[in-house]
């Protein structure tokens, strides 16, 4: 069955770090996983989810939501199926359930409307991460 897993979520104090892994398994994923761009999402308890980052299917081109710019990295590895989140100076705000996505087309080197979650067509189940004081 195809699938996105995450993993590497849990608790880390403000300012520590956390790197979250995304990997695809499944026919239909694991062949074309290097065809898609690929986004991470948040919800923090009681939000509606919200953007974070997104990278093109080369990794060639990457996009943050301005709350992460400057701290956390998007970043992939095709020949491994998997998507990486790589989170640092994490605060209080962090504290949510993050999800991997698939951009809905092949090949796009711009992820129009990437900050839509509508544009993704394969979600995961989410990782906690819990940032504390």
């Amino acid at each position: 069955q195809a699938q996105l897993a995450e993993s590497g979520g849990g608790s880390v104090q403000a300012g520590g770090s956390l790197r979250l892994s995304c990997t695809a398994s499944g026919r239909g994923f694991t062949d074309n996983f290097g065809r898609y761009g690929m986004g991470w999402f948040r919800q923090a308890p009681g939000k509606g989810r919200e953007f974070v980052a997104a990278i093109t299917w080369s990794g060639k081109n990457t996009f943050y939501a301005d709350s992460v710019k400057g701290r956390f990295t998007i970043s992939r590895d095709n020949t491994k199926n998997t998507l990486y989140l790589q989170m640092g100076s994490l605060n209080l705000e962090d504290t949510a359930v993050y999800i991997c996505a698939r951009y809905g087309s092949t090949w796009d080197p711009d992820l129009v409307g990437h900050q839509n979650g509508h544009e993704y067509d394969h979600w995961g189940q989410g990782t906690q991460v819990t940032v504390s004081s």
